[in-house]
């Protein structure tokens, strides 16, 4: 089955302590779609400006990514610009340029309309109940989220949580969350709100996932050189549901697995600025990687 992916689609500008690059392709729904595309055929929607370069819609093709639903409107594209620290685990924004993103209405091809498997990426809560007011029966939702929504659109969040199977989040958005400082207590609060499945991302750390079969501790791959997150927990989600888009029968049988192939595509991620990396990857690579981890973790 396709997996419909959501989200984003910008123009990074990256700055690390090894280097710089200006305006590489990016976006939740960018790194999302191209992980997902490693198992599974891919619907992306988004919204680029006139700047967008011809070689980005190139690299979707690519990719084998229908881009039906990829809006192309008169003005300037997401333009976002940020720099990390020497460790990597915070940035800071320098500037963003929302272009035509800030007025982003996300309506599906008629094609699209009866995707089984959703990923609702990094967008508002209220784009994402949008999103889902279109399609018929989905089979499987995802949805992911940042502080910002918790801030300043959280009774829209809470409406989307009754609507999604599984949401994914971070440590510190699972605090705010539920007002709780650990972080057990804290998933079985956001059980509590609607999803029966809940990921919660902790970075270089790993992740862990509650579900009716209990809590999963699913490890990060370790790398010995990180050169750019960004993109990373997109790619995770990405692939994730890409794997479980390739297999028959109920979710739960596969999510685990889902769960280390998402870490396995997030590393490769991390180890090249933007989606350059993941371009120059396979299944075969992805396996590899997923049997070492798998032998790290055998005990």
């Amino acid at each position: 089955m396709s997996v419909l992916i959501v989200g984003s689609t910008a123009l990074d500008s990256i700055k690390t302590p090894i280097a710089e690059n200006l305006r590489l392709l990016g976006g939740s729904a960018s790194y999302g779609a191209v992980a997902a595309s490693f198992f599974s055929p891919v619907k992306m929607v988004g919204v680029v400006g006139e700047d967008f370069p011809k070689k980005f819609i190139n690299f979707y093709k690519k990719h084998n990514i229908d881009i039906e639903g990829l809006q192309i409107q008169k003005g300037k594209t997401f333009h976002w610009v940020g720099e990390y620290e020497i460790n990597m685990n915070s940035r800071r924004t320098i500037s963003t340029e929302l272009g035509v993103f800030e007025n982003f209405n996300p309506i599906l091809p008629p094609s699209y309309k009866d995707s089984s498997y959703v990923v609702l990426a990094n967008i508002s809560p209220s784009l994402q109940c949008n999103v889902l007011d279109q399609i018929k029966k989905p089979k499987f939702v995802a949805a992911d989220t940042m502080d910002l929504w918790l801030n300043i659109a959280l009774e829209e969040l809470l409406r989307l949580l009754k609507r999604v199977d599984l949401f994914v989040l971070n440590d510190s958005e699972a605090k705010i969350l539920t007002k709780e400082d650990n972080v057990i207590k804290a998933i079985k609060g956001i059980h509590k709100l609607g999803p029966k499945y809940v990921i919660v991302k902790k970075g270089e750390h790993g992740s862990i996932l509650s579900s009716n079969n209990g809590l999963f501790i699913a490890p990060a791959y370790p790398l010995e050189r990180v050169i750019d997150p960004t993109g990373a927990g997109d790619s995770f989600l990405g692939a994730l549901m890409g794997y479980l888009a390739s297999k028959n029968g109920n979710p739960i049988s596969h999510i685990r697995k889902a769960i280390i192939y998402g870490s396995i595509v997030a590393s490769f991620c991390c180890e090249g600025f933007g989606l350059s990396r993941l371009t120059k990857i396979n299944r075969n690579l992805i396996d590899e990687r997923f049997n070492r981890i798998k032998k790290m973790c055998l005990f």
